[in-house]
């Protein structure tokens, strides 16, 4: 069995932390995890996320990647 995708979310400082809304349990595959985060990241930006990472199980896969629009 494979380790679930999940997001790790961090504010403006570096902070890890979990915002209200954010999927108590992982995503069945990575596909699964970043459509979910493009329908969600204005939500997330909007509750203090300012950057997540990709991780499988304990692995980060990638990150930090902005949720803020690129000026």
């Amino acid at each position: 069995m494979s380790e679930t995708w999940t997001w790790r979310y961090v504010d403006a400082d570096g902070a890890t932390f979990v915002p209200d809304g954010s999927p108590s349990t992982g995503f069945p595959t990575q596909s699964d995890a970043e459509s979910w985060l493009g329908e969600e990241w204005r939500t997330l930006l909007d509750a203090g996320v300012d950057a997540v990472h990709l991780q499988q199980g304990e692995q980060e896969i990638y990150g930090p990647m902005s949720l803020r629009p690129a000026q």
